[in-house]
């Protein structure tokens, strides 16, 4: 009887979330799963019962099991990315001061493979959305630099974005190289970050 009672109002308290809302407490349980439980935990019945919700709710959200682990991963680089450009935007920075920043950030982020991130990342490899998905989050990422250097420069618009898609690119492989052991962090952050200032040289303002 107490069960009963547990899940009316769970269902009462379900009824009254807007579907953006209720989407958003999907993925906070989701997170939630994959960093208590490991992502190989993370079903859409599993995720209806830690969430207390029917499982056709979680089904007409994300539709499938790679559907949710897709809009996960999604969700978390897209808060990584807001959080650290609200970051960057604070205080005033010089252009060296910038570049050691981002490139700090940039390197510890991709190189911590313990992270959920990661652990998604992993989930999906092999699905044939994935390659899709990480070239709209490194399109984010880029997004991210451009916002980052803007006030460091003078280029064109056309002009930043591209060379911001080539230091996203050089972060990436630099990140690759830390994690196959082939440098240490502190060397790749201090090559990253003189190519960030030597792609603005000579455009600062």
């Amino acid at each position: 009887m107490g069960q009963e009672t547990d899940g009316a109002a769970r269902d009462t308290v379900s009824r009254r979330l807007s579907r953006d809302e209720r989407r958003r407490q999907l993925l906070q349980t989701a997170l939630a799963i994959v960093r208590e439980e490991g992502a190989d935990r993370l079903t859409l019945g599993h995720l209806a019962v830690r969430a207390g919700i029917s499982k056709p709710v979680a089904y007409d959200h994300f539709g499938t099991r790679s559907g949710l682990l897709i809009e996960l991963y999604r969700w978390i680089d897209l808060e990584r990315v807001n959080a650290f450009r609200d970051a960057m935007s604070t205080g005033e920075r010089s252009i060296g001061e910038t570049a050691d920043a981002l490139a700090a950030a940039y390197i510890r982020c991709a190189g911590d493979m313990t992270d959920e991130f990661h652990v998604l990342g992993a989930a999906l490899a092999g699905s044939d959305e994935k390659a899709a998905v990480f070239q709209e989050l490194l399109d984010n990422c880029v997004q991210m630099f451009v916002s980052v250097l803007r006030p460091h420069t003078a280029l064109p618009p056309a002009d930043l974005e591209r060379c911001c898609v080539g230091l996203v690119g050089a972060g990436e492989a630099l990140s690759a190289l830390m994690v196959r052991g082939r440098c240490t962090e502190a060397e790749a952050i201090e090559a990253f970050a003189s190519l960030i200032r030597g792609g603005l040289q000579g455009a600062s303002r």
